[in-house]
């Protein structure tokens, strides 16, 4: 049973997409507040030390005077002292602000910095931000000991003028800039990656784990590039098209899963040491990758859905997240296993699973060890750009790695394919293909008969190395068993081809260099 990558990834990956929902705030905040409470947040934003502006306007009934607007920042003494915190009363939660700093917005006529204007009180204005770093600030609504709030507002929250930072909140600072450079560095794996599948397509190497890799390297690609169009569009007006963030996001997750399941393939053998991988493993594969993506699905819906904008939180932060994290390393105890197993049965190959396995263990760790740091150990104000970086640092290391050590050179003793793809065909179709034929033959490296071009060796196009005479008659008999040749066919095998042997007319010959460089040549008659 062949495993089905593709397929499976897409359906989950489109029920993924209808599922999302995307939870980022525009910084063009507009609303409707209409309550029996007396304290509501409205939203918030990292402003600049120097460089922090909100612009308002608020409008309501002036029977429904007299309301405030409340600044809070993420010193441990206002914004957490106060927010979910149901033993306070609005007359506590205003207490802890600092009318010095000028925290509080009176939303009346005789308050002159509100902007507001009689009858229907509609009050426009704004407000500077300074402090000695960036700082999370966080706007609510108040009317204490009143009956309830009723407002229509609108906010604009900006940081300075420039086109790369106006719009943007201080912890989104530089993801713009970090998105366009990785989508530069990641087109030219993705060409790169095709030149190279079209040099091994040439040589007949061009294997489904290599054309996942390629997979994975464009599915990232188009992630970046609908990544960079959203927050160019939200760099130009404040609002963007959540849309094509939510695209953005699956896909980048696609391309996670894609790897992910690569590498797991390649660490059982999975074109490497074997055509196929056993029936019973493509089902524990079917399931795990499900459970995978399903766990996806879950973390960002719980992301939309559960996550509180009062609070700044990480993906990460989350029951899905840890879950994710607790897959990733299930992952890396399933490869560990695999790659040993590859190796006592390979030892040939270590050559390829020995920096395999232990750049990608780096991999498997970055992850959860990211998820961790980003979770404890970077201050809130700065979390979404630095992960944002690491995150797609830590996916270039991964496919610059793979696209190293599967380079169709001669020099690349890490070259891991060895049998060519015309050859896998005839090994399942062979008498015994259900049982030993899913398993190669051994051998070391597929990258000794490199050409200097991309033409294909004809010589080795049906043939296959292995280290005995005998296997090879055996191997010539089934190939020749292919032609569906009408008439008997005989074969014969002779070591050495000496200067007084006579080739007889009607006679076809196959000459082949194998691997310990011994010349054997094969002929087979064919009837007049």
């Amino acid at each position: 049973m062949e495993v089905r990558v593709g397929e499976r990834l897409l359906c989950l990956a489109v029920l993924f997409s209808v599922l999302c929902v995307d939870s980022v705030l525009g910084k063009y905040v507009r609303g409707v507040v209409n309550t029996k409470e007396d304290w509501v947040f409205l939203t918030r934003f990292c402003f600049l030390t120097e460089f922090g502006r909100l612009d308002f306007r608020f409008r309501y009934p002036k029977s429904r005077c007299c309301q405030n607007i409340l600044l809070y920042f993420d010193d441990s003494s206002q914004w957490p002292a106060v927010y979910k915190r149901p033993e306070k009363n609005c007359y506590q939660k205003e207490a802890v602000l600092r009318p010095e700093n000028n925290q509080v917005i009176n939303l009346t006529t005789r308050y002159t910095w509100s902007g507001c204007v009689v009858r229907v009180l509609s009050c426009v204005g704004g407000r500077s931000f300074r402090s000695v770093r960036e700082r999370w600030w966080y706007i609510a609504l108040s009317k204490c000991g009143g009956d309830g709030l009723q407002l229509e507002y609108e906010m604009k929250l900006t940081n300075g003028q420039s086109f790369w930072t106006q719009h943007f909140s201080a912890d989104e600072f530089g993801i713009l800039e970090t998105d366009i450079t990785f989508l530069i560095i990641f087109s030219m794996v993705f060409l790169l990656s095709c030149y190279f599948a079209y040099n091994l397509k040439g040589r007949q190497l061009l294997h489904t784990t290599y054309k996942m890799f390629m997979t994975a390297a464009g599915v990232e690609v188009l992630s970046l590039l609908f990544h960079c169009v959203y927050w160019g569009l939200y760099a130009r007006d404040g609002v963007g098209n959540g849309s094509l963030k939510i695209l953005g996001k699956l896909l980048f997750s696609v391309s996670f899963l894609v790897f992910l399941l690569m590498l797991i393939l390649l660490g059982k053998g999975f074109t490497v040491t074997r055509a196929r991988i056993s029936h019973s493993g493509s089902v524990k594969l079917s399931i795990y990758m499900t459970v995978y993506t399903i766990t996806y699905v879950i973390l960002f819906i719980y992301e939309a859905e559960f996550f509180d904008p009062g609070e700044v939180l990480y993906a990460y932060d989350s029951p899905a997240g840890y879950g994710l994290m607790g897959l990733q390393l299930v992952a890396y105890v399933w490869f560990c296993y695999a790659v040993l197993v590859s190796l006592k049965h390979y030892p040939e190959k270590q050559p390829f699973y020995v920096p395999f396995f232990t750049t990608y263990t780096l991999w498997f760790f970055a992850v959860p060890v990211m998820a961790l740091i980003a979770n404890f150990g970077i201050p809130r104000w700065a979390r979404e750009k630095i992960v944002n970086g690491i995150q797609l640092g830590i996916h270039l290391y991964a496919h610059i790695v793979f696209l190293v050590i599967t380079r169709p050179s001669a020099a690349n003793k890490n070259f891991p394919y060895h049998v060519r793809t015309s050859q896998i065909g005839i090994l399942l179709s062979s008498p015994k293909g259900g049982e030993g034929a899913e398993s190669f033959p051994h051998h070391a490296y597929g990258n000794s008969s490199f050409l200097g071009d991309s033409q294909p060796n004809f010589t080795e196009l049906f043939s296959i190395q292995s280290v005995s005479q005998s296997a090879a008659y055996s191997y010539l008999v089934q190939v020749l068993s292919c032609f569906s040749l009408q008439h008997p066919v005989t074969a014969t095998l002779n070591d050495d081809l000496s200067d007084d042997t006579k080739v007889k007319p009607h006679t076809r010959h196959f000459t082949h260099l194998s691997h310990n460089s011994a010349s054997h040549y094969l002929s087979v008659a064919l009837p007049k």
